[in-house]
């Protein structure tokens, strides 16, 4: 493994660009984190010596929902049958299965009830039909969309996991915002197809935020980077 540090990990920009202005991105490397981690004890570990004043630090929604003992061991879901059914109809990215196998769909069907992703599911079909995506997530909402199933790349022990969504995110952020003496904090769902802010602790542009983590500068496989830092600058 590489040492931990603040760095760019391969592949990706150092500067971005959103609408004109300039934004240094860089990723916090730490050390695996699981449920027996304190979250505001990670940020502060990892990330606050790094932290100036007008930063911007934004964390995988993953180690928040880690750090909640929201990762579930695959051999611990039991897929029901409507599982097993739903989950044939979701198509495999390569952002990863998402709810393409039973157990995450059972996850999903957990979370947000049998109601609900029968009507998503509902309403995902209708979009394929028309031609268009996304309808099975914005009728289900964030608690599906966030699921991350098993992957090969994925960092031991996690490629065998399922992780939930995170609880709260907007209360987690205000919290680590307050742990770190008024740092905007982000916690965001970014993978290679886009990217979304499901908190924050202040009100933030949204499309500008996701525009300058286009390029999703923590990764989408084993960087162990769940947390990064945007930074103004005038001039690349």
């Amino acid at each position: 493994m590489e040492s931990i540090g603040f760095y760019v990990n391969p592949g990706k920009k150092g500067i971005v660009r959103f609408e004109g202005e300039l934004y240094a991105c860089q990723a916090i490397k730490t050390r695996i984190v699981t449920e027996q981690d304190s979250l505001v004890g990670i940020v502060e570990e990892y990330a606050k010596p790094y932290l100036r004043k007008g930063d911007v630090l934004f964390i995988s929604e993953k180690m928040v929902a880690c750090t909640q003992g929201r990762a579930l061991p695959l051999s611990s879901i039991k897929p029901g049958c409507l599982a097993r059914f739903l989950s044939g109809f979701v198509t495999k990215t390569s952002a990863g299965c998402g709810l393409s196998i039973p157990e995450t769909m059972q996850c999903a069907i957990r979370e947000c009830g049998h109601i609900r992703i029968l009507l998503a599911s509902a309403f995902g079909m209708l979009g394929k039909i028309c031609g268009k995506k996304g309808w099975f997530y914005h009728v289900a909402g964030y608690r599906a969309a966030c699921i991350d199933g098993p992957c090969d790349y994925t960092i031991p022990p996690y490629h065998q996991y399922v992780v939930l969504a995170p609880l709260a995110p907007d209360h987690t952020a205000s919290s680590l915002s307050k742990a770190l003496g008024g740092t905007v904090v982000m916690i965001v769902d970014a993978n290679d197809l886009g990217v979304s802010i499901l908190g924050s602790s202040e009100a933030v542009d949204e499309e500008r935020m996701a525009g300058l983590l286009k390029q999703n500068p923590l990764g989408q496989s084993r960087e162990s980077t769940p947390m990064g830092i945007l930074r103004r600058v005038t001039q690349a």
